[in-house]
């Protein structure tokens, strides 16, 4: 019997993302790191969700400590916040979710993990 093999979509959510962690790299002069991620994108990390859509842990194992990750959480429709899963590939954290019913992958976000979770320079002007 043939596996079923899921689509994956990158959300626009995803690609606004991936547009800051590009920044990020060129900024850090590490621009052909990001030529690498694309690459590893296309072969492994796609690839990957499309043969195994729950790779990545639950979301939920760790749940966040900050009020303002709480709040945030506390906002989605019920029960999205229990399918949300992380998925670890080098320097990166993806965060998915999967549709059963559409067997779809839908990527979310992506950061860098040295990138800060907040812009900090912004909130503090002149710091």
């Amino acid at each position: 019997m043939a596996e079923q093999l899921y689509r994956v979509e990158l959300t626009a959510s995803f690609m606004e993302r991936l547009d800051a962690v590009e920044a990020f790299l060129l900024q850090a002069d590490a621009g052909l790191a990001f030529d690498t991620l694309l690459a590893e994108l296309r072969a492994s990390v796609i690839p990957n969700l499309s043969r195994y859509p729950r790779i990545g842990r639950c979301y939920l194992d760790r749940p966040p400590q900050s009020a303002e990750a709480l709040a945030q959480l506390a906002a989605l429709p019920t029960g999205a916040a229990l399918a949300l899963r992380e998925y670890l590939h080098g320097d990166y954290l993806m965060l998915y979710t999967v549709s059963e019913a559409e067997a779809t992958v839908y990527l979310l976000s992506i950061r860098h993990h040295r990138e800060l979770s907040f812009d900090f320079s912004r909130l503090w002007p002149g710091a």
